[in-house]
């Protein structure tokens, strides 16, 4: 009886914490890619304004 209990009780808290490891490299992982998606659109936008001013040059 009191083995059935330790093994029920010890797969409640390896599931806890399983499920806690996940939801944290979940976040982690969101975290990281949108510092990358950020990144990304800075340089792209570095870049489009950069052709903007050369057309304007080419313009004038």
């Amino acid at each position: 009886m009191y083995m059935a209990s330790s093994l029920f009780l010890a797969l409640i808290i390896s599931l806890l914490l399983l499920g806690a490891v996940s939801f944290t490299l979940f976040i982690r992982r969101l975290l990281i890619n949108s510092k990358v998606n950020y990144s990304t659109s800075d340089d792209i936008n570095k870049k489009l304004d950069k052709i903007i001013e050369l057309l304007e040059k080419q313009s004038k």
